[in-house]
């Protein structure tokens, strides 16, 4: 590990608005920024640019930016710290302990961007917006809160439509290149760092924002598997 790394890690240890992993959140979030602001999730937030983004846009929300690379985290965390925004915090975890840090309709949104898209079909399942993850999001998300989806893979859009539909979820925007939209709003128009990168070369940015129902989603995930194994190979995908 480069020198650079572990100093940024030792520093974050120190900084009041980043927690590693902490015991006995779920449920403590308006305790932890002081007010009952709804609360906002950025899912692999990376440096944080969303986070800060939309808690610059939104001064009376809460915004928390999840991520498991605290070299990344150490970059959004301290701009926050410079810039005196209190109402963002970054939480170093794994994804797929988010049950773990927040309790049952303690999070109002969840913004996914630029995620890695997992192209391999083995790794289907470690796509953010596969069933196992949305059931994850079902257990701390509030009735009717919404989830975004920002991406410049094509692969992982069509994916999350794919899951969409599949499991009868309510769609409440779709856009197959953002920034062809006229009138944009100011939420969208932030941007990340690896979305400057441009990895997919698609020269499109794709958005989705959906609703997760209530009742469980139904167990598909198997006929959802071989479903996309046959797409992904007519189109060129899959391992």
């Amino acid at each position: 590990m480069g020198h650079k790394k572990l100093i940024r890690f030792e520093a974050i240890k120190g900084f009041p608005n980043v927690l590693q992993n902490p015991e006995g959140m779920a449920g403590q979030w308006q305790v932890f920024f002081k007010n009952n602001h709804p609360l906002t999730l950025e899912l692999a937030c990376g440096k944080g640019e969303y986070t800060i983004g939309l808690a610059k846009l939104y001064p009376n929300r809460n915004f928390t930016g999840i991520d498991i690379k605290g070299n990344r985290l150490y970059v959004g965390a301290k701009k926050c710290l410079e810039l005196g925004i209190r109402n963002a915090a970054f939480l170093r975890s794994q994804i797929d302990a988010i049950t773990a840090f927040f309790a049952k309709d303690e999070v109002a949104e969840i913004w996914i961007t630029f995620p890695d898209p997992q192209l391999r079909l083995s790794k289907a399942k470690k796509r953010l917006t596969h069933p196992k993850f949305l059931r994850r999001y079902q257990q701390i998300i509030r009735p009717g809160g919404y989830i975004h989806l920002k991406t410049d893979s094509p692969d992982l859009y069509q994916f999350t439509k794919m899951v969409i539909k599949w499991y009868g979820l309510a769609l409440a925007e779709d856009h197959e290149n953002v920034y062809d939209q006229p009138g944009i709003s100011p939420e969208l128009q932030i941007k990340t760092h690896y979305e400057g990168l441009d990895i997919a070369q698609s020269n499109r940015i794709h958005y989705l924002k959906f609703k997760l129902p209530v009742e469980p989603l139904p167990d598909i995930d198997k006929p959802l598997q071989e479903h996309l194994k046959i797409y992904e190979s007519a189109n060129g995908g899959g391992d």
